[in-house]
């Protein structure tokens, strides 16, 4: 409640009147809502289910030309392997910088980053991908860029510069830096979600076991949360309603529940070895999630990888899908019919693509390692990053 009261009594803080009028965004109408979000975020149309708008195809008007592609980062032949998902063939592939780790859309879905997270010190990059034409650009040059996210405002990207447990903001465009943030006790910060509201972000501290809270108004630590079996966390991702927000622990083999607002851990619910990724369903119902197959940084090539079916509502898991002969799903996305997700494979050199009726699973050879894939387009009317964080 104290940070709560704190975040409102700040003269940083305007309410937006969301909660008295309708409101404008894109050309469309949008009901009233009963979140109230920081300046410049769009509204919140349904507060039960805050990924209401990036439900099944409904695709903006900004990305309904972009061809249906998957962009596969590949970590260790530095390069994007491009698949065509109609006909699950690798379709393109071109050389990034040193280390490419996510492919991540921007804020007004135009470009696609890539995070070249170089290992020698001061040549990391961003490069780049013009959603409509599937190309790469000139890359900049940016310091350790493991992942990156995005203001809900849009103005900036939020660089995460994990080996320094820092957080870069920068122009979203041009990406010249505006200002740093460092969370000293995180670290290994990669991951992030961010509230219903835009008000604050919870990121991951892979290397400390813990959690850090980001006021998001006033640019500062909140605090830190020490998670309970002191693993390794990984991805982040909120129910529907903003409430409880899911982590996933790599040396856990499963997914805390937080209570965003008290930021307090609330729960545990066993999945599969090695949990690694989160995506919520195109009907906001499930959640999916990546068991690697491996609680080791460096797992074995055909690992005991699985996706387990979290249903929100029960909080239960509902189904598992293991990969027959093995493998080592880690990050990707939803497909916008809501009938597929795509997974890199990351030891095992392919990407998965899962029916998510039946569970079964197809596999793709791409590059060395890959790693944070994009599936593209993607409903929404914005991205907040990652793989697509999308609102």
């Amino acid at each position: 409640m104290a940070i709560a009261h704190s975040l409102r009594s700040s003269r940083l803080f305007r309410l937006a009147p969301l909660a008295l009028a309708a409101a404008c965004f894109g050309g469309q109408v949008l009901a009233a809502s009963s979140v109230t979000t920081v300046p410049g975020m769009p509204p919140v149309v349904n507060p039960a289910n805050m990924y209401s708008e990036a439900g099944l195809n409904k695709l903006s008007p900004a990305v309904a030309n972009d061809p249906a592609r998957i962009y596969v980062p590949n970590l260790r032949s530095n390069d994007v392997y491009v698949i065509d998902p109609a006909t699950y063939k690798v379709v393109d592939k071109f050389k990034v910088g040193e280390g490419p780790q996510h492919v991540v859309p921007s804020w007004d879905l135009r470009t696609l980053w890539v995070t070249n997270n170089a290992e020698r010190k001061n040549t990391g990059s961003l490069t780049p991908i013009d959603a409509r034409t599937g190309k790469p650009g000139k890359a900049v040059t940016v310091d350790d860029p493991y992942n990156m996210y995005f203001t809900p405002d849009g103005k900036e990207a939020i660089v995460v510069a994990e080996a320094h447990a820092r957080l870069d903001f920068r122009d979203a465009h041009t990406m010249a830096l505006h200002s740093s943030l460092e969370a000293p006790e995180c670290k290994g910060i990669n991951h992030a979600e961010f509230s219903i509201d835009g008000t604050y972000a919870i990121f991951t501290c892979e290397f400390t076991g813990k959690l850090t809270k980001i006021d998001m108004v006033n640019r500062k630590v909140l605090g830190y949360l020490d998670l309970s079996k002191k693993g390794m966390p990984q991805d982040i991702r909120s129910s529907p309603d903003g409430k409880t927000f899911y982590v996933a622990d790599m040396m856990a083999d499963g997914v805390y529940l937080i209570d965003g607002a008290n930021f307090k851990q609330v729960g545990f619910i066993k999945t599969g070895v090695g949990t690694h990724g989160l995506y919520p369903s195109r009907d906001g119902t499930k959640l999916y999630v990546a068991n690697r197959g491996s609680n080791k940084v460096h797992g074995p090539r055909g690992g005991k990888g699985s996706v387990s079916v979290i249903d929100f509502a029960s909080q239960k898991v509902v189904a598992n899908w293991p990969i027959p002969g093995g493998g080592s799903p880690d990050m990707g996305n939803v497909s916008a019919d809501g009938k597929t997700l795509w997974l890199s494979g990351r030891f095992d050199d392919v990407v998965y693509a899962f029916d998510t009726t039946t569970g079964q699973v197809r596999k793709i050879p791409v590059g060395q390692e890959p790693h944070g894939l994009a599936v593209w387009p993607q409903p929404g009317r914005y991205s907040l990053g990652h793989t697509g964080i999308m609102r």
